[in-house]
């Protein structure tokens, strides 16, 4: 018995060894999807800019500065992750401008706010009397701060794409009514940082 007992231990059973027959040729699903992976990628190109960075190459920033102080007034896009246009404020700040950062929601009129006297009435819940206070313009009392050694006033709009025709082509016009102010305003988005002028976007041009 115990002969014939050590024979049936010896001999493996016909079911396990289909199964190790199956398991060999059985391929995992995580070995697929690595081929197709494999299949997908080799047509992808890269360039020297996915490598670096593209908010780290400014082959263009020369070009940036002379058509801000030839145009005056630009209109930029930029890519949706946000981050590039940075690399160029800063290269205005070392030229020796300032900044007025504006959002175009809640900015009401332009020339109002920018060259006037605006009115503001806060809230009074119902209970205080309605009151009005006046602010003074924010880009004469700007420039009335600004150091002997600044070169100028630069103001920055966020979100300009809501603002009308009308309202862009006032702030075309903003430089030549305050010739040491210089407008920037991000019309919209791209899938790089691009600028034009903002006359031409406005139109302002065709209309002279």
């Amino acid at each position: 018995m115990a002969s014939h007992a050590a024979c049936i231990q010896r001999v493996a059973p016909p079911c396990f060894e289909a199964s190790l027959a199956n398991k060999s040729k059985t391929i995992s699903p995580f070995s697929v999807n690595i081929t197709r992976r494999k299949r997908r990628s080799s047509g992808v190109r890269c360039s020297l800019v996915d490598f670096i960075g593209g908010d780290l190459v400014k082959p263009d920033i020369g070009r940036w500065l002379e058509d801000v102080e030839k145009h005056k007034a630009i209109a930029i896009y930029t890519p949706h992750e946000g981050g590039y246009e940075g690399r160029y404020l800063n290269r205005l700040k070392e030229q020796g401008y300032y900044f007025l950062d504006i959002s175009a929601r809640g900015l009401g009129d332009p020339e109002t706010t920018l060259l006037n006297p605006y009115p503001v009435c806060p809230a009074h819940l119902g209970k205080q009397p309605i009151a009005r206070w006046y602010y003074p313009p924010e880009v004469d009392y700007r420039l009335s701060a600004l150091p002997p050694s600044a070169k100028g006033l630069v103001v920055w709009i966020i979100e300009a794409k809501v603002l009308s025709k009308s309202e862009l082509q006032f702030l075309a016009l903003l430089p030549s009514l305050r010739p040491s102010v210089r407008v920037i305003a991000e019309c919209g988005n791209w899938r790089k940082f691009m600028w034009k002028p903002l006359a031409e976007i406005a139109e302002l041009a065709a209309q002279e």
